[in-house]
């Protein structure tokens, strides 16, 4: 029987969080599945028109179907897609989850939330942007090869303002300007300040936030000669008295500003002001996670 999967991008990080914090967003990948004798994907989403079998969706769904011991049918799968691609809003995550969702269903397998976010992480390496697709709202996880811990948190109600780049940011290159390890009183410092922000975003004290977002010493001070302006926008938002503070959205290139509630639409306007070589959209953090429904006869 035909179904449909949501999946919701993220953000990543906040700043400190670094593989750990993460938010959902009202942006998503959409798929329509139904089983074939074949794979096929029809996609006219831009960047995406040429997509082919040989996808991040079908790996997933092959890795979980593996681990579960079951046999993956192919399916012919129309996809629409509003998640930027490589510019920091967790487009690839999306795919993984997407795929997993995809093998859950084919494969008549019920699947918990922590299931599918061990899974998701074990594929990707850290938990920040696939928990937050998988469960919606605000996560902060853990992840090693042995065991994913996640923490889940609801959408927080503040409206948020993504500056946007006309440049994409592939991951691995931002990750290549990363230092292999940090001194010990460095990391004592950048888990100090990460352990701050993620008891700031329980109690949603969002001016503490904010200030621990431009605190983080784990990746922004050395993205930031891929990202020149980060520092400028960082310094706007903190000085404007409806936003809470702005942080890389994961790697980047974009830059995501916390606004008060109600508030983003004038930031937005401000900032594409001060900032008119990129965009700037405004944006919700998204209450639910990853869906699957059946088709309606």
């Amino acid at each position: 029987m035909p179904f449909s999967i949501t999946v919701p991008a993220s953000t990543a990080n906040l700043g400190p969080g670094f593989d750990s914090i993460g938010l959902a967003l009202n942006r998503y990948l959409h798929l329509e599945v139904e089983q074939a004798s074949k794979w096929s994907f029809i996609c006219s989403s831009p960047g995406l028109e040429n997509i082919g079998t040989d996808n991040l969706v079908t790996k997933a769904a092959a890795f979980a179907s593996k681990q579960w011991g079951k046999v993956l049918s192919p399916c012919r799968v129309v996809m629409k897609n509003d998640i930027p691609l490589s510019k920091g809003f967790g487009s690839s995550a999306a795919a993984i989850v997407a795929g997993i969702e995809l093998a859950a269903s084919v494969c008549d397998q019920f699947v918990s939330k922590a299931e599918k976010a061990r899974l998701a992480s074990l594929w990707e390496g850290h938990p920040d942007n696939v928990a937050a697709s998988i469960y919606g709202g605000l996560v902060i996880g853990t992840h090693s090869e042995e065991s994913t811990e996640i923490l889940h948190i609801e959408a927080p109600n503040i409206d948020l303002v993504a500056l946007i780049p006309p440049k994409t940011l592939a991951t691995k290159k931002a990750r290549s300007v990363l230092p292999d390890m940090l001194t010990y009183k460095e990391a004592v410092q950048a888990s100090s300040v990460a352990n701050v922000l993620a008891a700031a975003l329980v109690k949603q004290d969002w001016e503490l936030v904010g200030k621990m977002m431009l605190a983080d010493r784990f990746h922004q001070p050395y993205r930031q000669q891929l990202i020149p302006h980060l520092p400028d926008v960082c310094a706007y938002a903190q000085a404007d008295e409806d936003a809470y503070g702005a942080a890389l959205s994961g790697a980047g290139p974009i830059i995501l500003c916390l606004v008060k509630e109600g508030k983003g639409e004038g930031f937005a306007s401000r900032l594409h002001k001060q900032f008119p070589t990129c965009s700037a959209e405004v944006m919700r953090p998204a209450v639910q996670g990853s869906a699957v429904s059946i088709a309606q006869a």
